[in-house]
């Protein structure tokens, strides 16, 4: 994916498909400690720990009729590639969380996008689902 907005995108369709009614985006672009911070949290159906462990495998996915499963993954290279982190936490009826960390400054960091846009798509084409987004930067 080409920019960050794309992986939020695709993190967000996993929860509209885990039946997520409510899914909140948070941003932190913290400029004193070159970081950005991507948070994704929903109130879905959840997965148990072996389903936590597998979300990271790219050839695992929980669709039926596909074979593999690539938004995950690709979004925790992508910040370990930007110089960060990923960690996911989930439980069963618990909802998901979702953290991804870049180093701001690292050269292989992808751009942030356009959120604005996405957010925005996300909520005229899921009315059904109520959609929390906030940007911090420090």
């Amino acid at each position: 994916m080409q920019d960050i907005s794309l992986h939020i995108l695709d993190i967000a369709e996993n929860s509209i498909n885990a039946a997520a009614s409510r899914i909140e985006i948070k941003i932190v672009e913290d400029l004193k400690r070159d970081l950005l911070t991507v948070e994704i949290r929903d109130n879905g159906q959840g997965m148990d720990e072996e389903t936590v462990r597998r979300a990271l495998d790219p050839f695992y996915t929980s669709k039926p009729g596909k074979r593999v499963g690539l938004g995950i993954p690709l979004l925790a290279q992508a910040a370990r590639e930007g110089g960060g982190s990923f960690t996911i936490k989930s439980e069963p009826d618990g909802g998901t969380s979702l953290i991804a960390r870049f180093t701001l400054s690292h050269p292989d960091r992808k751009p942030l996008g356009d959120v604005d846009g996405t957010v925005h798509m996300l909520q005229l084409t899921h009315p059904e689902i109520t959609f929390e987004y906030k940007f911090v930067r420090k």
